[in-house]
């Protein structure tokens, strides 16, 4: 690994953070959500610390296979189900479960042999209108599933489109409860905020997403005061250093102008690394013990960042780009973005570093 960057992934931060899960929803069948290759983080690299897990939830079937063909016997469930007939057989010789959301779906279960069948989760739509039967149209649906031959076991979901508001929590359930009251059959509703507010929200099945990998799914709420300890920390390294005197610039379309003499470091992580080009002057950036501010417009290969009050830093300082001394969700805030975006964005030229128990392993 000869350029000094590198995401290091600490499974033991995911078993607490699973174990944070488990305090919160006790009694609850969890399962974690791993689309997006676990949201970034590389779903067979961190399929080990999910052990505690009730299972997975993803979007892409492909993965869904391979995770059967690594012989992963938990339930799977696929979040936007399926796209055509076609794909049924496949799925359930997988034991998959899958997401129903419109009456197409519905339709395609009543007219397909299978050779066992599905573990279907009814999604109701109270609010985010995105997918999801609306409330007026449940009961005809879980009447035809029911009888459907296809389907083996039915459960309802949701999806909380403001739990993350003080006052968000209080109308869709008001509306899912509405839409299955009298149905007895298990209910999944809190994703990662709801898991957080589980005594108001309560169900049976959680799905926690972000919070699995160290990140807040609040505005004002940090991931430490959660109890949640960051899985992903993007590392790299100071390469050189440049001494501006007052009124240089700094970096393409010279963007930052030094109003001192200053001392700016250059690091080894650029916009095809992942870091957001967006990222606007001053977002921060730790080297060594210290939090610095970047300067200068963040370039392909690399950024750039104020070291005039750390005189300490040298050529070969460490830095962290996000995570471990630096939540991620400080850097997005300062990039305008969300920290879901930063951890599923690392590029496939950054290597990784698995970390278990304090040894890290380097990966190709």
């Amino acid at each position: 690994m000869s350029r000094p960057l590198y995401a290091q992934v600490n499974l033991s931060a995911l078993r607490a953070n699973v174990a944070q899960v488990r305090a919160r929803a006790a009694e609850t069948q969890v399962l974690a959500v791993v689309k997006a290759n676990a949201y970034g983080h590389g779903l067979e690299r961190v399929l080990p610390a999910l052990a505690d897990a009730d299972g997975l939830a993803l979007v892409e079937q492909e993965r869904a296979f391979e995770l059967r063909a690594l012989r992963y016997t938990r339930r799977i469930l696929l979040l936007e189900g399926f796209f055509a007939t076609a794909e049924l057989p496949e799925i359930a010789s997988r034991r998959l479960a899958v997401v129903v959301h419109h009456a197409e779906q519905v339709r395609m279960l009543e007219t397909t042999p299978l050779s066992r069948p599905l573990e279907v989760f009814l999604k109701i739509n109270t609010g985010m209108n995105r997918l999801g039967l609306r409330p007026a149209d449940v009961p005809a649906a879980v009447e035809r599933l029911t009888q459907c031959d296809a389907v083996a076991t039915l459960r309802l979901m949701t999806h909380l489109a403001r739990a993350d508001e003080p006052d968000g929590v209080k109308e869709p359930l008001a509306t899912f409860d509405a839409a299955c009251r009298g149905m007895p059959y298990p209910r999944s509703i809190a994703n990662s905020a709801g898991i957080v507010r589980f005594g108001e929200v309560g169900g049976d099945i959680v799905r926690p997403g972000i919070m699995l990998y160290g990140a807040t799914p609040f505005a004002h709420d940090s991931a430490a005061s959660l109890g949640l300890q960051p899985v992903m920390t993007l590392r790299s390294e100071i390469i050189a250093v440049q001494n501006l005197a007052a009124g240089e610039r700094v970096g393409y379309g010279a963007s930052y102008t030094a109003a001192r003499a200053q001392r700016i470091g250059v690091i080894a992580c650029g916009y095809a690394d992942g870091y957001p080009r967006h990222a606007p002057n001053g977002t921060p950036v730790r080297v060594g013990d210290r939090i610095v501010r970047t300067a200068g417009r963040v370039s392909m290969d690399m950024l750039t960042v104020d070291l005039t009050d750390v005189p300490e830093a040298a050529i070969g300082s460490p830095v962290v780009l996000w995570g471990e001394g630096l939540p991620v969700d400080e850097v997005a805030t300062a990039a305008g973005t969300v920290g879901y975006e930063l951890l599923c964005a690392v590029a496939p030229r950054v290597p990784f570093v698995v970390s278990a128990f304090g040894k890290l392993d380097l990966e190709l």
